[in-house]
């Protein structure tokens, strides 16, 4: 290190206090719901290289601190003071901007003619163009389907805001008012930061704050190290899915193999199908990007939670991600909805580091994000605004129960008050919830999902819920734990006109109509008929768990007594002796055992290798042929529903005989 130990943490915090201050600007001047009230936005201090040196720790979403501003600083061409970079483009960003709905700003700061460092701001912004409200849909299968591409261009050259550029995006978006707004806001959030700085740099020199940018990422570095060496050396893989694209049937595998050596972590993707047309693709670049490292980055603040939030905790990590696969897509592959394949990353990585510190690592969380989004027509144009970022529950853990409702997994999103929201568009909240019965049995209980249940008011209303996921492949519990319950989405539920669907694109509705989205619950950890009987009797009290799923999951028998409920000893204790789950060592439900009785994991890393050796354009054509003559024979509602043996072992010879004729074409 530069610089000695006190002046190192005193400059540090004094970054870090920046950073929390430009965001508080950020979401104090504000114009849009999702950003004032959901907070998706942040800033960051990033240095010469482009890492953030500084990032906040209380106040916006902290999954990004792993990105880099360079190549889109290097892209806008030579900086001078007052100039600011706008761009939301992913692939010209280099990952930066990770969808065309957040908009990233970039700002250099100087001091008397030399660089310190970059300012740094994104928002999540209402709409940006594009095929439907909001931008972002599931069926989108190029990256033009999904808004205005902004390049990293200069919005202010040397103080003065380039007129045409904001034109330009207000030319292109449903919500001009609130794009400009919160650009705006993210501009006052830079000033704020630029006049901190300038006040750390005048208290403590410029030679110190350079080299305290160094010597901080160093040392977080260290201890990210350190606290990953603690989990011992090894090879660890597990495999997830995705339900399916949106615009087949099919599931989307996830492969992570995760290699530990003294400390440093190699994250390997291969195994993982090819990118699809759709909107799930990740833009990493081949890089180890915020949206595969999240979960390791979490890892690391868990078992140190002093440690710094800076570039050093991704220093550790690198990465292996096949080009065209849907960690690392091709131009012009769509990406908005790629928060959903982050998610089942998160899976597959907390699965893979689950095998080698499995008391440290928790069961499944709930795995979805979604954004129920209602656009309405108004008489100055389109309303477009987010409810709820709608999540579920978090995946118990050895010695604890997963937190019910709420899953930071890859996001830390605030929900929206009720009173905003009915404010703000034609809706009446009917219920904002927790979901009875949807956390996975356990020694220790999954956290539970949600239920939003709202009226709609308005005419020519439509619903996109982007996100929608676990559906079909339920999360996960560990060490003979079960599975969350599935996501569901019901239209007008327990009414003659009850409609349940599947992901949705743009979903239209009338005025009286009711929408109710069940997200998943996360998955448990042990036994569950080991659960603390008394544990399981309070979980009925607070109407998370049912009476009869707690004598049918969990063994307990509850009776009357004294006006309320009491656990009833012997019963109970008869039922526990008499039966006993049988799990492995994760159990996703009944759904992936019968997926994966057909489509075994060497037998697909067969097929996903033979496709990798096709020309780009041909493997998703041929990779839903073959699935199609295989599903040809197995019943309707597979996996949901189990195949005979029969038909397994049937399936299971078309699959060999297809993959082989693969082979033979792709030699």
């Amino acid at each position: 290190m530069r610089l000695d130990p006190v002046t190192m943490e005193i400059v540090g915090n004094r970054l870090s206090a920046m950073t929390e201050e430009m965001c508080l600007t950020l979401q104090r001047t504000s114009r849009s719901l999702y950003v004032k009230e959901t907070a998706d936005f942040c800033c960051a201090f990033a240095g010469l290289d482009g890492g953030f040196v500084a990032y906040p720790r209380g106040i916006g979403v902290s999954g990004f601190v792993g990105l880099n501003v360079l190549t889109a600083v290097q892209a806008a061409g030579p900086l001078q003071p007052g100039d600011v970079i706008i761009t939301n483009d992913p692939y010209r960003s280099g990952g930066l901007a990770t969808h065309l709905t957040d908009i990233q700003l970039i700002e250099p700061y100087f001091h008397e003619g030399e660089l310190v460092g970059y300012g740094w701001a994104f928002i999540h912004c209402s709409d940006i163009g594009g095929r439907v409200p909001s931008s972002l849909s599931p069926v989108n299968d190029e990256i033009f389907q999904e808004g205005l591409q902004i390049p990293p261009v200069k919005l202010v050259r040397a103080g003065e805001p380039s007129r045409d550029v904001e034109a330009l995006i207000s030319a292109n978006s449903r919500t001009p008012e609130a794009n400009l707004g919160d650009i705006r806001a993210m501009r006052a959030a830079l000033r704020t930061g630029r006049e901190r700085l300038a006040g750390v740099v005048a208290q403590h020199g410029l030679a110190t704050v350079l080299d305290a940018q160094r010597d901080l990422v160093e040392y977080t570095a260290g201890k990210a190290r350190a606290a990953l060496a603690a989990l011992g050396d090894g090879t660890h893989r597990f495999v997830d899915y995705l339900d399916d694209d949106a615009v087949s049937s099919l599931p989307v595998r996830l492969s992570v193999t995760a290699t530990l050596r003294a400390g440093d972590l190699h994250l390997d993707f291969t195994g993982t199908d090819p990118q699809v047309a759709a909107a799930f693709n990740i833009a990493t670049l081949g890089r180890p990007h915020a949206w595969i490292t999240t979960r390791v980055l979490a890892l690391i603040c868990t078992l140190d939670p002093g440690i710094a939030l800076n570039a050093g905790l991704i220093a550790p990590i690198t990465v292996t991600t096949p080009e065209g696969s849907l960690v690392n897509p091709v131009h012009p592959a769509a990406v908005g909805v790629r928060h959903a394949s982050a998610n089942r990353v998160n899976d597959a990585v907390g699965g893979a580091l689950g095998l080698a510190a499995p008391h440290v690592l928790p069961a499944a969380s709930s795995g979805l994000v979604v954004p129920v989004v209602v656009a309405e027509q108004r008489a100055a144009g389109q309303n477009v605004q987010v409810l709820e970022p709608m999540v579920g529950g978090t995946g118990a853990r050895d010695g604890a129960d997963g937190v019910d409702g709420r899953d930071s997994g890859i996001s830390n999103l605030s929900n929206n008050p009720v009173e905003t929201v009915e404010t703000e568009i034609g809706v009446e909240i009917l219920r904002y919830g927790l979901r009875t019965d949807s956390g996975g049995a356990g020694r220790w209980r999954g956290g539970c999902g949600l239920e939003l249940t709202f009226r709609v008011r308005g005419e020519g209303s439509k619903l996109l819920a982007r996100g929608l996921e676990r559906m079909c492949f339920r999360p996960w519990g560990v060490g003979g734990g079960g599975p969350g319950a599935a996501t569901e989405l019901i239209v007008n539920p327990g009414t003659p006109r009850e409609r349940r669907h599947v992901k949705i694109d743009m979903l239209p509705l009338e005025p009286g109509d009711v929408v109710t989205l069940l997200t998943s619950g996360a998955g448990g950890y042990g036994d569950p008929y080991t659960r603390d009987p008394e544990a399981v009797l309070r979980d009925v009290e607070r109407g998370v768990v049912s009476r009869e799923a707690a004598a049918r999951a969990y063994g307990v028998l509850l009776a009357e007594a004294d006006g309320g409920l009491a656990v009833d000893g012997p019963a109970t204790a008869d039922a526990r002796r008499e039966h006993r789950p049988d799990r492995g060592a994760h159990d996703g439900g009944a759904e992936r055992r019968a997926w994966e009785s057909v489509f075994d994991t060497p037998t697909v890393d067969r097929l996903v290798a033979a496709l990798f050796r096709l020309p780009r354009p041909a493997r998703t054509p041929r990779r839903t042929a073959l699935y199609t003559a295989v599903l040809a024979g197995l019943p309707a509602g597979f996996p949901r529903t189990a195949p005979t043996p029969e038909q397994r072992d049937a399936a299971r010879r078309t699959l060999v005989q297809e993959i082989t004729e693969l082979e033979r074409m792709s030699a």
